[in-house]
């Protein structure tokens, strides 16, 4: 909890610096911004809208003072936790910060504040030909500096990786209230420490950011979507390793297992398969005779290992529907259940066959429904546990499954997370990925540049061991 906590003279040095009107503290507001995507909530004591750097910096300043936690929050769809003020304190909402401030086309680079909207970005960067990869599945509601904050991914980072790699520079508040800016629309500097991917994933523990600068791509000039149906699960994993084994990368290689093809079909029906045991939903893009090459090699391959059919959509209609449907699988999950879990274990990609036949495993140990879906071209599983955290007897099985899902990731070499952060819901899992030294020196870097602890407490690691 805050030392001092937020007294009546620090909100009125609040509303002094960013307007009454942008701080909040009526119970009705807070409630708001006391919980993500995911299942944990706790309400701050106040929020605080800035409007400006400066203003951010003299909050920061003020917070730093007065020993304040600080939790800056963009859209507020991350499922681990990670803007959760779970100490209290000011919840800190970039929502008026919010424009992009340049695309330069020449430099393929655009400038943009941390508040804008992911797919607005997409559509204003693909009207000039530019192409900006990173597509979160919550690119309708989330925001840039939110995606940097967790360093998103999305079904396209098979082919183009996720949004680090797309971050030339960026600004951001330190929490002594000091401005850094780093980078800018150079595409190779190696100048010093790598400070652009310190700040990239690291959730707002580090510093709050403020303005990003984004590498864009041309716009591929054609894409395909196919459809390839297993009768085994399995087999359909055992595909995705296959075509990587071919030195093919695909767009997006996409796993839905039985249920989640159930569950989509019976919220947002697409077309999808339900008496089979598993589809890939591939994109394959680029030149056209190059796509057209690419889809015909993929289908071979998909049908080598077992799919009974690969389809391919006729048409930009069918195609936006069956992503739709992929889209709609979370949504659909939160209507199966009131406490829909969802992991993000990333594997090898040639040990994904393993991986979804011991989630199965565990599932069935457990006694529980866990859907699996994910970009599994990556290896980027998101298996579903699909619970109701009222059930107490049911949730002491999830939390054991999910501890046995994590230590299989871990022992074939995955990692705990391929894009959706650590936040609180991972952090007790944080040491077997990196051992004891790999937290201290993590440890070490918070504390250099956090010595009061402010900045999104308790998120990825706890402090207190901390020498």
């Amino acid at each position: 909890m805050s030392k001092k906590g937020i007294t009546k003279d620090i909100i009125a040095q609040l509303c002094a610096i960013v307007g009454k009107q942008n701080v909040l503290t009526s119970p009705e507001d807070l409630v708001c911004y006391s919980y993500d995507a995911g299942t944990v909530s706790h309400l701050p004591e106040v929020v605080v809208i800035p409007g400006t750097v400066e203003e951010i910096s003299q909050v920061m300043e003020l917070a730093n003072h007065n020993r304040l936690p600080v939790v800056p929050r963009g859209g507020g769809t991350n499922i681990c936790g990670a803007s959760i003020p779970l100490s209290g304190g000011m919840v800190m909402v970039m929502q008026r910060l919010n424009r992009i401030m340049e695309i330069d086309a020449d430099n393929m680079v655009a400038v943009v504040q941390p508040a804008v909207n992911t797919a607005s970005f997409h559509a204003t960067v693909e009207e000039l030909g530019l192409f900006y990869p990173p597509d979160p599945q919550s690119a309708h509601m989330s925001t840039i500096g939110g995606n940097v904050a967790q360093n998103a991914g999305g079904p396209r980072g098979l082919k183009f990786g996720v949004t680090r790699d797309y971050v030339l520079g960026l600004q951001a508040v330190l929490a002594d209230g000091r401005i850094l800016r780093v980078g800018g629309k150079t595409i190779k500097n190696v100048t010093g420490y790598d400070l652009i991917r310190l700040f990239t994933g690291s959730e707002g523990t580090l510093g709050i950011i403020t303005e990003v600068t984004l590498r864009l791509i041309p716009l591929p000039e054609t894409n395909r979507t196919m459809l390839a149906i297993f009768d085994d699960l399995l087999d359909g994993a055992a595909a995705v390793a296959a075509v990587i084994k071919a030195k093919i990368i695909p767009t997006a290689m996409e796993l839905m297992d039985q249920e989640t093809m159930k569950l989509v079909e019976t919220t947002k029906p697409c077309g999808l398969p339900v008496d089979a045991q598993a589809v890939i939903l591939i994109q394959v893009d680029g030149r056209d005779n190059e796509v057209t090459e690419q889809a015909e090699r993929i289908k071979k391959l998909c049908l080598a290992c077992g799919a009974r059919e690969v389809k391919l959509a006729r048409t930009e209609k069918e195609s936006a529907e069956l992503w739709a449907g992929r889209r709609a699988a979370f949504i659909c999950m939160a209507m199966k259940s009131p406490t829909p879990i969802v992991e993000d274990a990333t594997v090898p990609r040639s040990m994904l066959p393993h991986m979804v036949n011991k989630i199965k495993q565990i599932a069935s140990k457990y006694d529980l429904f866990i859907p699996i879906m994910g970009h599994a071209g990556d290896g980027n599983l998101h298996p579903i546990i699909c619970t109701d955290e009222r059930n107490q007897a049911e949730m002491a099985r999830v939390h054991q499954a999910i501890d046995e899902i994590f230590r299989e990731t871990i022992s074939i070499g995955g990692t705990l997370s391929g894009e959706h952060g650590i936040g609180l819901a991972k952090r007790k899992y944080i040491e077997t990925e990196f051992g004891e030294v790999g937290v201290s020196v993590m440890r070490q870097i918070k504390q250099a540049l956090d010595p009061n602890h402010i900045l999104n407490p308790g998120k990825v690691f706890v402090m207190e061991k901390a020498k």
